[in-house]
């Protein structure tokens, strides 16, 4: 039962942090799962983040993972409430809150601030991920395709992901052979 509350208060707090979306919270989710409680592994997380960006729907369903190892369905089932219900009721409120100061003089310069705020958050999390997931040249150099594709083109990000994981797979596959 500890460990339910656990998770439930480990992704309640997580969900407050996405700010900018579920990449924003990836540092702490990072440190929270990996460093303090040990529910997973870096490189576990790390692919569970992955599979939850090509998943259809929001990419951070990928918490239920994390709930699943801890405590199994129970456990999938808090981690999910935990994280998206703190968000939705607070954008809910904040929504109805925003609507009706829309005259209001600061707006725009809150709105403006946050949007450097979210892009500051993704970008940490995104350092964060790297320094685990770019482990070598081969890495690297998918990383550095995937980044330009999807900065250069308007390819629908599920693509260059599969691709990925096909020549991380032949890589896997051509190292075991040599």
């Amino acid at each position: 039962m500890k460990q339910l509350g656990d998770i439930a208060g480990v992704f309640a707090f997580l969900s407050l942090l996405t700010v900018g979306g579920g990449m924003a919270a990836f540092p702490e989710l990072k440190t929270l799962t990996v460093d303090v409680h040990h529910w997973v592994t870096f490189p576990e997380l790390l692919h569970f983040y992955s599979l939850g960006q090509l998943a259809p729907g929001p990419n951070m369903m990928m918490v239920a993972s994390i709930g699943t190892v801890v405590a199994g369905l129970p456990g999938a089932a808090v981690a999910l409430v935990a994280f998206f219900l703190p968000t939705g009721l607070l954008t809910w409120g904040v929504g109805r809150l925003w609507t009706h100061m829309q005259t209001w003089r600061w707006r725009p310069a809150i709105q403006t601030g946050l949007g450097s705020v979210s892009v500051g958050l993704v970008l940490a999390g995104a350092i964060i991920m790297a320094r685990g997931a770019v482990v070598d040249a081969l890495h690297a150099a998918i990383a550095a395709v995937v980044f330009l594709l999807l900065l250069k083109t308007t390819i629908n990000p599920a693509y260059p992901i599969v691709a990925s994981g096909v020549v991380g797979v032949l890589a896997y596959w051509l190292d075991g052979i040599g």
